[in-house]
């Protein structure tokens, strides 16, 4: 299915893992083509490397295969134009999935948190070890981004848990970085959420879990790593400007001595994980390391993108409350005067779901600023808009453009500040409007 020059018309190429996608099937040969509701960097790379973009939903399809996501409805004109002319109609999952079979090796990294970074930090490793591979990444990596191929020996992938799209892969080897509960639009609650990650484990070959989630822990797995517990762990920590270095010890033996690049104390869980994968796919301890050191982080992970009145802006994906909190608590090691952040909830099920993890995050920061919710792909929910989340922040205020939001940060910004801007939504290309 995937060779000997076959066409592919993807709806919503400008989609980090659709865009990733499109580019692989062009790596193997096949003619490639898309389109997307807006304009993005993302579309205008895509046509700068010779794959043709439209923009808008009335371009007609010739290719005999169509992929698209969830996000795409039954209704959407092209979708339903294709069905009715008999195309081969490939949900973005299933073709990860056939894509992953085509490899005789592959690694994927499922969680609510990191799966990006490390995904990212796997592939530094395979490179620095000069291993045949092949990834596939849920975001930007600042010098692989999405994909990279150097050999078709190992595919590294990130297995995204919303709609239980991991679950199409086969992988000899899995990582399940964590099991908090999210999509709560897909799992009906916790149990729900476990059902499809123990799935998601007995589906692999070996498993790599992390010792510090009370529910992973009990998964069946070879190897486990934690920053509290766990077969792999990091010794004598320590941080100088929120870049961290430590001991790697495997089951109670240093190995050795790994310096981060990248900003803040997640990252040395991630790296962990990394550091357990890597071993079970049988890496030294050095080449791990030189992998990792090689890393220099993710976009929209704790990245600078400017300034605002002199102020330094970073942006972050965080967009669940545990993933606000670590963000929050680096952003404050490494500011002098006061954090501003700036949030923009994600889909309306998820801000009423997590309503009370949000609210306690939140209120942590000195008179956040909400900005309105970035929907995706689902239809107004009041008791989950931002309004509402701002209702139960006694300090927080409510702004729904990018001239309120920097007319609001302008009026309370001062010299050694920091501003935070979190979200998963549009709040990146927003905040990159107003920068000095």
């Amino acid at each position: 299915m995937l060779f000997n020059g076959q066409s592919y018309y993807f709806i919503g190429i400008g989609g980090v893992s659709m865009s990733a996608l499109a580019r692989l099937l062009r790596k193997r040969g096949c003619r490639v083509r898309g389109s997307d509701m807006q304009e993005s960097e993302i579309t205008l790379a895509l046509r700068r490397e010779g794959i043709p973009v439209s923009i808008g939903e009335e371009e007609e399809i010739a290719e005999e295969n169509v992929v698209f996501t969830g996000a795409i409805p039954a209704d959407h004109p092209q979708r339903k134009r294709a069905e009715e002319a008999g195309k081969t109609m490939i949900p973005r999952a299933e073709l990860l999935g056939r894509f992953a079979e085509s490899f005789p090796h592959v690694v994927s990294v499922a969680g609510c948190h990191g799966k990006t970074t490390t995904t990212s930090m796997l592939a530094h490793i395979f490179r620095e070890g000069g291993r045949p591979f092949t990834c596939h990444i849920g975001g930007e990596d600042n010098e692989l981004s999405n994909c990279f191929s150097a050999g078709e020996e190992y595919f590294v992938t990130e297995a995204c848990e919303f709609g239980r799209s991991f679950l199409s892969l086969k992988s000899e080897t899995a990582v399940i970085l964590n099991t908090d509960l999210d999509h709560t639009d897909c799992y009906k609650d916790d149990d729900d959420l476990l059902r499809a990650y123990r799935e998601f484990a007995g589906n692999a070959q070996k498993t790599v879990v992390c010792d510090d989630d009370l529910r992973a822990r009990d998964l069946p797995h070879a190897l486990s790593f934690g920053l509290r517990g766990g077969d792999v762990r990091a010794e004598d920590l320590k941080s100088v400007g929120e870049r961290y270095s430590f001991t790697v010890a495997e089951r109670g033996i240093p190995l050795v001595r790994v310096k981060l690049e990248a900003v803040g104390k997640v990252m040395v869980t991630d790296a962990l994980a990394a550091f357990a994968a890597a071993r079970l796919l049988g890496f030294s301890a050095e080449e791990i390391r030189r992998g990792l050191e090689s890393f220099r982080g993710v976009r929209r992970r704790f990245e600078q993108i400017g300034t605002l009145g002199g102020v330094p802006v970073i942006c972050d994906y965080a967009h669940h409350p545990r993933e606000i909190a670590a963000v929050l608590e680096t952003a404050r090691k490494i500011c002098f005067g006061t954090v501003r952040l700036v949030f923009q909830p994600h889909t309306y099920t998820r801000t009423r779901d997590l309503l009370g993890g949000f609210t306690e995050v939140l209120n942590r920061a000195e008179s956040p600023i909400i900005y309105k919710t970035y929907a995706a792909r689902e239809q107004f929910l009041p008791e989950g808009s931002a309004y509402t989340l701002v209702s139960r922040l006694p300090e927080g205020r409510y702004v729904q453009s990018p001239a309120q939001l920097k007319k609001r940060l302008m009026q309370s910004l001062q010299p050694d500040d920091l501003v935070l801007v979190l979200g998963a939504g549009d709040i990146f290309g927003i905040a990159k409007s107003i920068l000095d």
